[in-house]
């Protein structure tokens, strides 16, 4: 009899005892993951509902493996929505990525496969909120995993982004300023119904949730604080660009070729200590591009590009990585930079394929894996930074967070 009782109330309240789901990091076979709407631009997509995505990626190992897919839906915070399959998704998920091609005339053998949803299996998603895709081989193991989100037009989201109101934080913060104007809904209990998240630079490891609407007019939200919606401001990205491997050029020093190309760049040295200077860039995203080819996708070639900076040593327990959007904002192994004491330069070789790429050097505490992403480079309230602002609602007794609002902006005309 208790056991019957238990599995009732865990059947009743489960969706209470879920956790949050997180991304699924590719191995090292797989590159260039590229997930998109209607940019050119690889970022966090956050489509309109009935928009396509498309998801390319580059697996290195040789092997022509199947891949497929997998679609959930999942609730503002990333717990398991209560909703079935059929009720969000119209089609079928769980088939073959069948649109693959192999590596032509390059040093680099590996095949590139792309998904595009709809297509003739998943005819469409039908319902706003958080999604994540899961890519899966004949194994049924998991590869890798990526969040994306679908709105709806159920609000207007207006943002402006001014300099920090705390006077402590002004030369180095950013906040953002949100009105929220609904769209033929009427927002009840707007303090405990409505929820929004705040995407500086395509990064949600640094974004900001959980913030109320700090005013209420009408069917009006305002969110004007002080502290709780400001984002250090950071500083330009780096960037280099090698579409033509075998020429030193756009950050790129020289060039050799071994098994590969490996291109050696210019070596950085930190800015934290000097003033800002404007330098446009594309806010931490990479784009894939390479001269006299007539496919990128299977026809731009993989090169070693060597990253360094000059700086001394970091204390016994910090570890310096190279950051960006290329590798979806992750700490590796494979960003770790190595010392070298005779040179007394930082410096690591990372895969990757040609484009052009923004990135960043940001210090990790080794034990709490806490990021600093401006010991280096700074932290200047002029940066250019690109914000997305999300606005979820789940009218009392619904099922499900609804995604009906999307505002995004730059902070290329910050006022004070």
């Amino acid at each position: 009899m208790f056991k019957q009782i238990t599995f009732l109330v865990l059947f009743l309240f489960g969706t209470t005892v879920f956790s949050q789901v997180e991304e699924v990091q590719a191995p090292n076979y797989i590159k260039t993951i590229t997930f998109k709407g209607n940019t050119p631009e690889s970022q966090l997509p956050v489509l309109s509902l009935g928009d396509f995505v498309v998801l390319e990626f580059d697996a290195l190992n040789g092997n022509e493996e199947d891949y497929y897919y997998r679609i959930e839906h999942y609730n503002y915070d990333w717990t398991p929505s209560v909703l079935a399959k059929a009720e969000f998704l119209n089609g079928f998920d769980k088939q073959r990525i069948r649109n693959y091609e192999n590596s032509l005339n390059t040093y680099q053998i590996y095949s590139h496969y792309k998904l595009q949803i709809p297509n003739q299996y998943t005819q469409g998603l039908t319902k706003s909120g958080n999604y994540m895709i899961f890519i899966y081989n004949d194994e049924d193991t998991v590869v890798f995993s990526r969040k994306f989100m679908i709105h709806e037009n159920g609000a207007n989201v207006g943002l402006q982004i001014k300099r920090s109101r705390d006077v402590s934080k002004i030369d180095t913060k950013q906040t953002v300023d949100i009105v929220i104007n609904p769209i033929n809904i009427q927002l009840n209990n707007p303090t405990q119904t409505v929820k929004t998240l705040i995407v500086q630079n395509n990064n949600l490891n640094t974004a900001i949730s959980g913030i109320k609407p700090q005013y209420i007019l009408g069917n009006e939200l305002t969110y004007r604080y002080i502290k709780e919606t400001s984002f250090d401001a950071g500083n330009e990205f780096f960037y280099f660009e090698n579409k033509d491997v075998r020429v030193a050029i756009n950050g790129v020093q020289f060039v050799e070729l071994n098994d590969i190309y490996e291109n050696i760049l210019f070596t950085n040295i930190p800015r934290k200590n000097q003033r800002y200077t404007y330098n446009p860039d594309i806010n931490g995203n990479f784009l894939i591009t390479a001269i006299d080819v007539d496919n990128i996708n299977i026809e731009a070639d993989y090169v070693f590009v060597h990253f360094s900076l000059a700086m001394e040593q970091l204390p016994k327990g910090k570890s310096l990585h190279v950051y960006g959007n290329f590798n979806n904002y992750q700490i590796t192994d494979e960003t770790k930079m190595n010392y070298y004491k005779n040179e007394l330069i930082y410096s690591t070789p990372v895969l990757l394929k040609q484009g052009f790429y923004n990135y960043k050097y940001v210090v990790v505490d080794d034990k709490t894996k806490k990021v600093d992403e401006n010991f280096v480079c700074g932290n200047f309230w002029q940066t250019e930074n690109s914000y997305k602002v999300l606005v979820y609602y789940r009218d009392l007794g619904a099922r499900y967070d609804r995604l009906i609002g999307f505002g995004e902006t730059s902070s290329v005309n910050i006022t004070n």
